[in-house]
Parts: structure tokens; sequence; C-alpha cells
């Protein structure tokens, strides 16, 4: 049976909505293509029809998440201001909800180490993703224009090494405590003058 344009546009997204929860519960490495289709409610064999290589489904699906964080902070900053838009990106990003949902989560907290093993296009897809969340985060900050971008890492690693770690441990309160601290510490380099 031939699907039509509109059928097979449909199921390319369901396959690369549901690969985006599923890379970012099991990484890339961990995630299978049968198992990726069984969700998507396909049958693995028709995976080819739509993406050429599993590197370009991780690359479009990776795409896609940083997109959706980008339009939030977008939305965000329409209506408040950069600033306010990171203040909820912080406090979102670093609190016991994200820590507890990877699948709808940072795709670079999930998939980070995987990606960095990865080919080009995968790679790609990280660098520009990355790239852009770190141009919104210097937005909102309110030291000088000269120190936003170098700021804007130092408070990305802050709270991608929060996040990983607060993750990493079955100690519920050093968890809880390490968001905390880091939440702390993440509204302070916002506010950081100089």
């Amino acid at each position: 049976m031939r699907l039509t344009r509109e059928a097979k546009a449909q199921h390319h997204d369901e396959i690369t909505l549901a690969a985006s929860k599923m890379l970012r519960e099991r990484g890339i490495e961990r995630t299978s293509l049968i198992d990726l289709m069984r969700t998507a409610g396909l049958t693995h064999g028709g995976f080819y029809r739509h993406f050429k290589s599993k590197d370009e489904l991780v690359a479009l699906s990776a795409s896609k998440a940083f997109e959706e964080v980008a339009e939030r902070f977008d939305k965000r900053t329409a209506e408040a201001g950069p600033k306010t838009a990171l203040i909820a990106y912080v406090l979102e990003y670093l609190s016991d909800v994200h820590r507890d949902d990877p699948g709808m989560g940072c795709m670079i907290s999930a998939c980070g180490a995987d990606a960095s093993r990865q080919g080009a296009i995968v790679r790609g897809a990280f660098t520009i993703g990355i790239s852009k969340l770190l141009d919104l985060a210097a937005e909102g900050l309110s030291c000088p224009d000269v120190k936003r971008a170098d700021r804007a890492i130092e408070l990305g690693g802050l709270m991608l090494g929060a996040l990983v770690m607060a993750r990493a441990t079955n100690d519920a309160d050093l968890s809880k405590s390490i968001l905390a601290k880091a939440r702390h510490r993440a509204l302070e380099i916002i506010e950081e003058k100089t």
C-alpha cells in the first residue's frame, strides 16, 4: 500500500517526536530503531522510507528538542523580556520536575556524552542548538556585553553539570541540595553586573 504525502509526513513527524523523547530517556547508543519504530506505532522496515540513517534521525530529533526550548525562550522574552525569560528557564531547568523527567528534558544532559562520539551530522545539530541556547542566555544577563558570551558558557556549564549530578545520585537529599545550590548560583550569575 502506497502512502499519501500527508500520511508519510505525519509518520515522519511521529517518528521524530518519538525519537526525541526516547533519545532523552535512553541516550543515542541505547535507542534501537526497532524499539523506536514500535513506539511510533510503525514497523521497523519503514524507517528508511523516512530517514537515510539513524544519524539523520538523531540530528533531526535533537534539532527539534533545541527548537522547542528556543521557542519557549522566545515566547517568554516577548512577554516579559530576556532577563525574566532566562530566570524562568533556570528555575525550570534546575527543578525536581526536570530532573525526574529526562524524556521531556534537556537533550544535552541526556545525550551530550553520546553526541560527542557521533558523526558530523549529529554533532552539527548539537553545535547549532547549543550555540542558540548560549545566545539566548547571553541576552538575559546583566553583565557588560563584552562578558556575556563567557558568562553564558559559565551559566550553561553550571546548570548542565548540576542536572547531571542531581540525576546521577541515589541520595534524594544530595540531589535536592545540588539543584538548590546551582539555582542560587545561577541566579547570582544572571544578576552580576561586572
